[in-house]
């Protein structure tokens, strides 16, 4: 077993449009970097964080230590623990699942230290008590993806039934973050609060099956129209500036679809080669742009390696 290591946890996309909850994808970049080694002392110690100053070390409160101590419960540490080093690389409250990449890093990371013996339904559940920390709600459509990589279905939580969904080849991600900042808990009490139809309910659960259905089998026309939300989206714009023009822009230049990324501001959409999907960017960028904001893009294919250990 190593003494120390290093490791990277990807950033996701959840909801997909329609799939509140039960859908979510693994991002090429960015993620964040978990460092750890095995000490002689029991229990977690957070030595530095880094690349987020609101962020403590405390292993209690710091959702890398809430779940690498899950993943000790779990593993046969004969007395001994581990500190970590946490380098956050990418912002905090952006939709991009920065809290369950760090949960997943904290939990890979020691699974890789005491022998690799979590599964990963293991290391997603130990991820969870992170992210629960850290929104409230112990939902795993952004650290399902984080620790297996490609699209993830979410049949159940508990207990869990995660689905791994085959990822077309040409299919690509644009992920356009403008530089604002949304609360995961606040997004999720204003989904909470509302009361939907039975008519909405029905149109979220068609594109739902719809999308799955077009991932077996590489129809991305069909996935593009299945990237409609009756529920979830309409509660949440109001929370990302430009929204609706962003979105238009990016189906005017031929998105296949365009929905918020989890709780927001980030804004997701797909296209079927690079090229398009660099031309979508740019046009959503400039949207963000006309409404005051800079913003960051991520764009290329689903991660389908998901967290890993670096050499």
């Amino acid at each position: 077993m190593p003494d120390r290591v290093r490791v990277f946890a990807p950033a996701t996309a959840s909801n997909l449009g329609p799939g509140f909850d039960v859908l979510g994808l693994a991002l090429e970049r960015p993620g964040d970097l978990v460092e750890a080694e095995i000490c002689d002392e029991p229990g977690v110690e957070i030595v530095e964080v880094s690349g987020a100053d609101s962020l403590n070390t405390n292993p209690r409160e710091n959702v890398v230590g809430i779940a690498a101590a899950a993943a000790i419960e779990r593993l046969p540490v004969a007395g001994r623990g581990v500190r970590l080093w946490l380098h956050k690389q990418m912002p905090l409250g952006s939709g991009l699942g920065s809290s369950a990449a760090s949960s997943v890093g904290g939990a890979v990371a020691v699974n890789a230290l005491f022998g690799g013996a979590l599964s990963a339904d293991d290391l997603v559940a130990c991820a969870l008590r992170g992210e629960a920390a850290a929104s409230g709600t112990a939902h795993a459509d952004n650290v399902a993806p984080s620790v297996m990589g490609g699209i993830v279905l979410i049949r159940a939580s508990d207990p869990l039934d995660l689905i791994r969904l085959p990822v077309p080849d040409a299919l690509r991600v644009v992920l356009v973050h403008p530089h604002a900042q949304v609360l995961t808990a606040e997004a999720r009490r204003l989904v909470a609060e509302r009361r939907f139809t039975i008519g909405q309910a029905v149109a979220n659960l068609g594109n739902v099956a719809a999308l799955v259905a077009a991932l077996h089998t590489g129809d991305l026309a069909l996935l593009g129209r299945s990237i409609q939300d009756a529920l979830v989206e309409p509660v949440r714009a109001p929370l990302v500036p430009a929204f609706a023009e962003v979105k238009q822009a990016a189906l005017d230049a031929g998105a296949l679809g365009c929905s918020i990324s989890g709780s927001g501001p980030s804004v997701l959409a797909f296209a079927e080669s690079d090229a398009l999907a660099d031309a979508v960017a740019d046009v959503m960028e400039a949207a963000f742009e006309s409404a005051g904001l800079e913003s960051d893009r991520y764009v290329g294919p689903v991660n389908t390696a998901g967290a890993r250990v670096l050499a």
